[in-house]
Parts: C-alpha cells; sequence; structure tokens
C-alpha cells in the first residue's frame, strides 16, 4: 500500500538517487571482476546478476499536464479547466521529483522508476482514508510507444494529518534489448482517462 510517510522519505529518496549516482561511475562490482578467493560455482552465479548500467539509463521527465490531480465531492460541477468548487475539494496529489535505476539483463535494460510526491487534503477530504491515484509510466522513442503501463496507487494520510509526501515506484519497466533503448524518454504522470493498465 502506498503510504503516506514522514521525513524518512527525504533520506530514502536521496539514497536511491545516490546510488544511481555511483552506479553510473561504476557498472560492475571490482570484487567480482578479479573475483578474489571465490569458487567456480560462486564466480558462475555472480555472471547472472544484472548489471547497472547508468550511464544508459533515460532521464525520467514529469509530462506536462499530467503532474497534478485533483478529487471532488461527488456530483461536484467541474469547469472547463477541471477545476471545481474550491469547498468540495477532496484532496490534491502533486508529483514533483522522478529518480530512476537500469539494471542491464537477457531480456533487455530494466528500469525501476520512482516519483516522489505530495498529498493534500481539501475541505471534503477526511484524514485515515485511502485515495487512489492513476499513475502511468511509459516510454517513448519519438512518436513510437516503447512501454505503457498505469497502476492505481494507494495512498493514505493517517488520522489527524492533512497532508504528507509520498513515493511511487515501478519496477521492472523493460526495454527490448533489440530496440532503440538508448534513444527512449521515460515519463510518468497521472493519467485521468478510462481505466486502461496499457
Amino acid at each position: 500500500m502506498g503510504v503516506i510517510v514522514s521525513g524518512k522519505f527525504v533520506k530514502l529518496f536521496s539514497s536511491f538517487a545516490a546510488l544511481a549516482l555511483v552506479a553510473g561511475c561504476s557498472s560492475s562490482d571490482m570484487s567480482g571482476t578479479f573475483n578474489f578467493n571465490k569458487k567456480k560455482d560462486e564466480t558462475a552465479a555472480d555472471a547472472s546478476k544484472p548489471v547497472v548500467v547508468q550511464g544508459q539509463c533515460p532521464l525520467v521527465y514529469l509530462r506536462e499536464g499530467t503532474a497534478v490531480y485533483r478529487q471532488y465531492a461527488k456530483g461536484a460541477k467541474k469547469n472547463p479547466d477541471g477545476t471545481s468548487d474550491p469547498e468540495k475539494l477532496v484532496m490534491q496529489a502533486t508529483l514533483d521529483q522522478t529518480t530512476r535505476q537500469c539494471f542491464q539483463g537477457a531480456s533487455g535494460l530494466r528500469v525501476t522508476v520512482v516519483v516522489h510526491g505530495r498529498l493534500i487534503l481539501g475541505p471534503a477530504g477526511q484524514p485515515g482514508t485511502t485515495y487512489t491515484l492513476p499513475i502511468r509510466v511509459a516510454a517513448t522513442d519519438g512518436d513510437a510507444t516503447l512501454y505503457s503501463e498505469l497502476s492505481q496507487f494507494p495512498v493514505t494520510l493517517a488520522p489527524g494529518q492533512s497532508s504528507g509526501q509520498f513515493l511511487f515506484t515501478k519496477e521492472n519497466v523493460v526495454l527490448d534489448p533489440g530496440g532503440p533503448a538508448s534513444m527512449a524518454r521515460l515519463f510518468a504522470g497521472i493519467d485521468e482517462g478510462p481505466y486502461n493498465t496499457k
């Protein structure tokens, strides 16, 4: 469940970003390269592990117009711009930062996408309620879609809290090894269209 987190999210998000930066400097483990004090079967097992390839990892962009999600009370009439009576606002979620990590495997480039966001209750919202955010992760190369999947991400505010931060993680975003993975662009954003996982 996507539970609102405390200040620990900063350390987690920073650690993930630091891991990505370190991985970009070294795509293999030095002890594994020289195989000191390793048996043959251990070396063979390590060879099967995916290799971090941060230098080939596409950046993750927040697609314009999809970083903010508002939910209004049932029956509230919306304006052409998607807003409604502020007093009927249940909650607003905002996506504001992204990071990622890439692994090269036999199936292709495997990406883990992480998005940080914040959820704030409106006058019609209730603490302790679980809200579902439709977050889509996609990979494109020009007009071609290489990957697209929608996740229904649950976020819960603890009783007594009117706002909080969350981390959305999408693992196993696989880009075909025979395709243009190096030219891909990754996107994350709110998708309010009809529910379709692809």
